[in-house]
């Protein structure tokens, strides 16, 4: 089979549609020195920066689901003094209000009118702890933000930044006093990141960080506009049409598994990934090129994040629980079985 690079060399269409490769090289150097400025503050979680690094330059909102405790917050924290965003946080609580998230209205006693108090949403990177916290209503108050990048005031509408990312934790084994995220929601992160416990060796340098005199800091290598530039030469990530009918073959297996020969699945699964998700998992796997340098985009990038982008977006039946199967299970089985181009 003609792999992707021989069918640029043999077709000079295809080619054409590549982006300079110095041009790719030089960015995804830049994204190199984010990492290491990551890596001076965060031991190990290799695959939790790196999503919020894709989830950066592909424009896709993260949640970050594990125990407290592994950092979640230290690295989103890390991540936007490390390109010199706006950076906001917020305690999701049960008694948290829209208006204390997105604004208000304020009345002037002087000037007899009411003016517009604007809520920490209007950032950079939004910092949403814990956010299964909080009640339905504050949840959908996030719904135009995420997906439209505005959002609504005493009936005018104010756009937010450029660079406008939410980046969501959720504890997973507390469930007193928490809300289940709505499907509509969860749909608009790009990723659903499961954190789990570091080895003892990277224990160990936690260890000897955390209890130094001086705990580690990590200074800017980027500003958002640099962010901005970055995420243009990631849209021109050349992508094959066979990955984007591959693309589709995995998405359509989560609805239709008999589809890829495994009709055992079809009673697990009681609904598949959305259009959006197959939108997702293309721009993030151009992401995944882009920061290892590559102008184009393989298989292995694809099955690299189909996980973090598919595992939320599953739903399965009762039976599925029943026999202890997760998403994580169906999807692997799922990436087995669909022919890779």
């Amino acid at each position: 089979m003609t792999t992707l690079p021989e069918r640029f060399a043999a077709d000079p269409r295809a080619a054409a549609g590549l982006p300079d490769a110095a041009l790719i090289a030089q960015e995804s150097r830049l994204v190199g020195e984010l990492m290491t400025e990551l890596g001076r503050v965060i031991v190990g979680q290799q695959a939790m920066l790196e999503r919020l690094l894709i989830g950066l330059l592909a424009d896709g909102h993260v949640l970050l689901e594990g125990v407290p405790g592994l950092a979640k917050t230290l690295a989103i924290r890390t991540l936007a003094g490390t390109i010199a965003a706006a950076f906001h946080r917020i305690q999701f609580t049960p008694d948290l209000l829209p208006a204390d998230l997105i604004g208000t209205m304020i009345y002037n006693q002087r000037s007899g009118d009411f003016t517009v108090q604007k809520g920490p949403i209007f950032t950079n990177l939004l910092l949403a702890d814990e956010i299964n916290r909080a009640p339905a209503k504050v949840q959908s108050a996030l719904l135009e933000a995420m997906q439209e990048k505005q959002v609504t005031i005493g009936g005018q509408t104010y756009p937010l930044p450029e660079l406008f990312l939410v980046l969501a934790t959720q504890n997973p084994i507390e469930h007193e006093g928490t809300y289940p995220l709505p499907e509509a929601q969860v749909d608009r992160f790009m990723f659903k990141l499961v954190v789990t416990y570091p080895d003892r060796r990277e224990e160990r340098e936690v260890l000897d960080r955390m209890t130094a005199v001086d705990e580690p800091v990590s200074t800017a290598v980027m500003d958002p506009a640099r962010v901005l530039a970055a995420r243009r030469v990631v849209q021109q990530v050349y992508a094959d049409e066979r990955i984007k009918e591959y693309v589709l073959d995995l998405v359509g297996a989560t609805r239709r598994p008999a589809d890829a020969g495994l009709a055992e699945l079809a009673p697990m699964v009681e609904f598949g990934a959305s259009p959006r998700a197959a939108i997702f998992l293309l721009r993030a796997a151009k992401g995944h090129a882009f920061i290892r340098g590559r102008a184009y985009v393989t298989p292995d990038d694809i099955k690299a994040v189909a996980l973090d982008v598919l595992r939320h977006r599953v739903i399965l039946t009762y039976r599925a629980d029943a026999e202890g199967m997760g998403p994580d299970q169906v999807l692997r089985r799922l990436l087995e079985a669909v022919p890779v181009p």
